[in-house]
């Protein structure tokens, strides 16, 4: 499996702090934002990545990240993703990277205590098709909300009113290579942009959708509250634990 880290936006929610620099190259506690998505790869036994980043400091990841040596992987890639298009639209541009093999997706400003190992190894037991991680959270309202029958997933709400569960779709999705073939048939949503919601409802419907519950904490860091969260907690707890 191959690892994506999805690093582009304008960041505004940030504003002035992403007036001169992408966001995920802001500090989280000791660390730049983007080391976290790499390391949860990286713990799970990815060794190839591609970083997709957009906006005026893409040069930056190049010179932070270098070749990835220092993070133990083989290879490093990157793509440029131009204006906002959503986060399907900046997959869609790993599809030549990833060769037809599974990937591992992590957006990039999300940060979690534990690791994606288990899951990672479950996935691969599955054979293909897709798995999302869930997390309970008290306020789903603010996220992709999981809507269960039994065991299994019917749909994904995106930041209903009225939520149907008390889980948050978190930003770590596993996919086989039929992921490019669903972006490639997607409409913009309301807002202009091709949702990785609709991608995950798109397995859903194929009934090739499964699930795993992540341990630990987990938070993003796109907003100054929750970016302030993140450094508080890995300050307090630490981050991609392995055990």
């Amino acid at each position: 499996m191959r690892g994506v880290v999805l690093a582009g936006g304008l960041g505004t929610r940030l504003y002035p702090l992403t007036k001169v620099t992408n966001k995920h190259l802001l500090p989280v506690y000791d660390k730049p934002m983007i080391y976290y998505p790499i390391e949860t790869l990286t713990n799970a036994g990815i060794k190839e990545i591609m970083v997709v980043t957009g906006g005026n400091n893409a040069g930056d990841f190049l010179r932070l990240l270098g070749n990835g040596k220092e993070f133990g992987l083989s290879r490093i890639h990157y793509a440029y993703q131009e204006g906002e298009g959503g986060i399907a639209e900046a997959l869609g541009l790993a599809e030549s990277f990833a060769e037809g093999r599974p990937i591992c997706v992590v957006l990039g400003d999300n940060i979690i205590e534990m690791n994606i190992i288990q899951a990672a190894q479950d996935y691969k037991k599955q054979g293909g098709g897709a798995r999302i991680m869930l997390k309970e959270v008290p306020d789903p309202e603010r996220f992709g909300v999981p809507v269960f029958e039994g065991d299994t997933i019917v749909r994904i709400e995106e930041k209903p009113k009225d939520p149907k569960s008390s889980y948050s779709v978190i930003g770590i999705y596993m996919y086989d290579s039929m992921v490019f073939d669903v972006i490639h048939g997607l409409t913009p949503s309301e807002r202009g942009e091709l949702e990785i919601t609709d991608v995950n409802n798109a397995y859903i419907k194929a009934k090739t959708m499964h699930w795993s519950l992540l341990d630990g904490w987990w938070t993003d860091a796109g907003t100054t509250e929750s970016l302030l969260k993140a450094g508080n907690l890995v300050a307090k707890t630490g981050a991609n634990k392995k055990s």
